[in-house]
């Protein structure tokens, strides 16, 4: 055709010109920032919102350059964000599950499209996060808010959630969260670290339009903990969740304790981990993975080097061989030099050697690659380490010495083992105290894969389906706590009260009042103090009975008992575990007239009534030996190649202070769940109605059960409350009872940090907040389940 301008393959070949570029709005960060006049305002109502008078806060480079300014949310856009996410989870929730589905899998379209911008702006602000990363977590999130109502019956969004990211935090730990939380039906509040607040900004433009209905994401800038607790004050706000440092997510966690709205944690920052090489192990590949992980990778952890002995010599040749010709790492800061310099000199005097790359600058913020050899796990930079490219070396002799190593620090977040040996492999995975266990690699992440960090490194699950529980509200759950204002209260002299006790005497009348004992350690005994509280019948009548008065030295004595049991308990196999509460369950059909009267005479209720409780105690006993092998995990569907398990595993020791409503039920039921998951429990009865969970030690002292497996200590609520919380081996306290004790954990429970669930209770009404415990619904025991269990996820590639 005359005057065509399609050209021929040929003609193409013989030029090689370039196809037409895709067409962008945006083709760079640059270009995007520029739109913006370089100040990015917020982000609610689905389009930025730039406040009159607001103070901003100038983002920088690795070199310094200014990227842009962001915006500091004041009161007045905290409380137009609210605003803005109720109405937009009622858009949002108000849509099926494939609407929602579709939304989120446009968005990866969007990527596809601006990929290049999101990647630049990642780069240029430190928050580095491949776009693949983000398809894959659209994808996988995609098809889970497709299936929501499919496979996950009966659970309902939660609200508003607020999701708080420290300055520290990488984009995809900000990520894996916010999806979720979407995917689920929720609306969301996010409140960036500064390096992650223009990503994010750009994300949610993104996501606004692939069809997200404005007010589903929103996001507020300025100073992340601070703006998270003002955002957490707003009584539309149902859950908060955090991803960083520890340091911050301990005063978020202290900032909102006493607001009635809950708090999660993820400390995914600052993690010691162990990086285990087995005699066993490939050493080529183990050396090359750990100077990856160490020193080429953006590190949010910190890893230590643990070596058998008889691999020693050869591993270290390989690192000096590996690490020639590496180049000096950049610090943050001069203080950063200043501190690793401190650090190197403290080793050396210690007795460590230094394994280098090259020699150290007299000056500057940078250092060259350091493996310090000979370190010991009580060493300062083991236990504190600091900033920069420094890397301890620990050896070990025996399989059973690496567990010992690897376990020794604080965190718990994830471990990496190299070796050969498959069943070697499996048998530390599963003893190792971590949430994530990688087998010949690491650093591997998939949002299939549950991330729960143990120990001091969490108190919630992200990733997996695991992951979204968080997120939903199960159909038998018990009420909200209430909002309200913290109240002003001194924690160090909470439970603390003088309560008026008695001295036990030899009483000869046969009418006098029965002298209870406690249940420590397997065998009933008086209280350390030696004092007991009297018991009234309902309405404050004559003296039923006095109970031991309980305080600190209780609660160690008894967590010393379980402590010592629970870990051969936890390995039992679950069909044994399910055959000792068969066992319980069968010594209270024995005792059923014994507890029915104690019920009575306790709770003022009808002989009818009490025996019906003990026969739904008996039942739920029943439910939790059937549930004992019935737990959930397995593999999971990764896709890359290998293979991916997913364990649920014992929190440890719970501490439980007991509602007033269906004092033997109560008992019973969460008494099952926590020994049915491998746990050992510690018991405060209710202060009002003590009786019939006083009456169940006889019931426990003819049982099977280990001795120290299940402890019951009596005393005042708040002095029993104090005493579980400043414990630093109980992992988990379940609570029912007032406002002020709520606070109080949510403030005390974060060095270590504690897994919290609790329920607000009027002791004038005796009520514990609402929750039905005769009820017979799956979801009551799923839920308890899943409070008593922490994830595990083990990854195991393959060639």
């Amino acid at each position: 055709m005359a005057g065509s301008t399609i050209k021929t393959v040929h003609d193409i070949f013989q030029s090689m010109e370039s196809g037409p570029a895709a067409t962008s709005s945006y083709a760079t960060a640059q270009a995007w920032l520029e739109h913006h006049s370089r100040s990015l305002g917020l982000f609610f109502d689905g389009k930025f919102v730039r406040p009159a008078d607001s103070q901003s806060h100038s983002l920088c480079d690795s070199k310094g350059a200014n990227v842009c300014s962001t915006v500091c949310a004041a009161d007045d856009d905290v409380s137009h964000c609210a605003s803005s996410a109720v109405n937009g989870y009622k858009a949002w929730s108000s849509l099926t599950c494939h609407q929602r589905a579709k939304v989120l899998l446009g968005v990866v379209s969007a990527l596809g499209q601006h990929g290049q911008c999101v990647t630049e702006l990642c780069e240029l602000c430190g928050a580095s996060c491949s776009p693949s990363a983000l398809v894959r977590l659209l994808q996988y999130y995609g098809s889970w808010a497709q299936l929501r109502d499919t496979l996950i019956t009966g659970w309902t969004p939660l609200g508003v959630v607020t999701v708080v990211a420290s300055d520290d935090c990488s984009l995809y730990s900000l990520m894996l969260k916010v999806l979720p939380a979407l995917a689920m039906g929720n609306s969301v509040i996010v409140v960036p670290g500064r390096s992650t607040a223009p990503p994010a900004l750009l994300l949610a433009q993104l996501f606004i339009g692939a069809g997200l209905p404005a007010g589903a994401l929103n996001i507020l800038t300025g100073s992340n903990v601070s703006l998270g607790a003002k955002v957490a004050q707003s009584p539309s706000i149902s859950y908060v969740t955090y991803c960083g440092n520890k340091q911050d997510g301990v005063m978020l966690c202290k900032a909102t304790a006493g607001m009635g709205v809950p708090v999660s944690v993820s400390p995914c920052v600052g993690a010691t981990c162990p990086f285990i090489i087995f005699e066993s192990a490939d050493i080529d590949s183990a050396v090359e993975g750990v100077l990856e992980a160490a020193f080429r990778k953006k590190k949010e952890i910190h890893w230590v080097l643990c070596v058998q002995e008889s691999v020693l010599e050869s591993v270290v040749a390989r690192l000096k061989l590996r690490m020639a010709g590496m180049k000096c790492v950049a610090l943050q800061s001069d203080e950063d030099r200043v501190q690793v310099d401190a650090t190197v000199q403290e080793a050396q005097q210690q007795g460590a050697t230094l394994v280098q790359s090259c020699a150290a600058p007299p000056s500057g913020a940078q250092y060259p690659p350091t493996v310090l050899c000979g370190a010991a796990p009580s060493s300062p930079f083991v236990v504190d380490p600091s900033p920069g490219p420094l890397l301890p070396l620990m050896t070990f002799r025996s399989n059973t010495e690496a567990v010992t190593l690897g376990n020794h620090s604080p965190h718990g977040q994830a471990a990496s083992i190299w070796t050969e040996d498959l069943t070697l492999a499996l048998e530390t995975a599963k003893s190792m105290s971590v949430g994530s266990v990688w087998v010949n690699s690491h650093s591997v992440s998939d949002p299939c894969l549950p991330v729960c960090g143990h120990k001091d490194s969490g108190t919630c699950t992200d990733g997996g389906q695991e992951g979204l529980y968080q997120f939903l509200l199960p159909p038998s759950s018990s009420p909200p706590l209430p909002r309200s204002s913290p109240v002003s209260m001194d924690y160090s002299k909470f439970g603390t009260a003088i309560t008026p006790v008695v001295i036990p005497d030899d009483a000869d009348a046969a009418s006098a009042p029965k002298y209870y004992q406690q249940f420590v350690g397997g065998k009933a005994c008086k209280s350390v103090s030696g004092c007991s509280v009297a018991v009234h019948s309902p309405g404050g009548g004559r003296v039923l009975a006095y109970c031991p008065d309980g305080g600190r030295k209780d609660v160690r004595n008894a967590v010393e008992a379980a402590a010592k049991v629970q870990p051969g308990w936890m390995k039992k196999s679950p069909s044994a575990r399910a055959q000792s509460l068969y066992s319980l369950a069968k010594g209270l059909e024995a005792k059923r007239r014994d507890l029915a009267v104690s019920i009575s005479v306790q709770t003022g209720l009808s002989m009818d009534e009490a025996e019906k409780e003990v026969e739904l105690s008996i039942a739920r006993l029943s439910d939790w030996a059937a549930y004992c092998d019935k737990v959930l995990g397995g593999a999971l569907p990764v896709p890359q190649s290998g293979s991916a398990l997913a364990l649920p595993e014992a929190l440890g020791v719970v501490g439980v202070v007991l509602p007033d409503k269906n004092p033997l039920l109560s008992v019973v039921t969460l008494l099952g769940a926590a020994i049915a998951t491998g746990n050992a429990i510690i018991m405060t009865p209710s202060q009002k109605y003590p009786l019939p969970a006083l009456a169940l030690i006889q019931v426990l002292q003819s049982s099977d059960l280990p001795a120290g497996l299940v402890n019951i200590i009596t005393g005042t609520r708040d002095q029993m409350t104090a005493a579980l919380a400043n414990h630093s081996v109980i992992k988990a306290i379940w609570y029912w009872g007032s406002a002020e004790g709520c606070q109080y954990l949510q403030h005390t429970c974060t060095s270590p940090l504690k897994t919290l669930r609790l329920s607000c209770q009027k002791d004038e009404e005796g009520k514990d907040g609402g929750r039905d415990w005769t009820q017979s619904h799956s979801s009551l025991l799923e839920e308890m389940w899943r409070n008593a269990v922490q994830w595990k996820s083990v990854w195991i590639p393959t060639a």
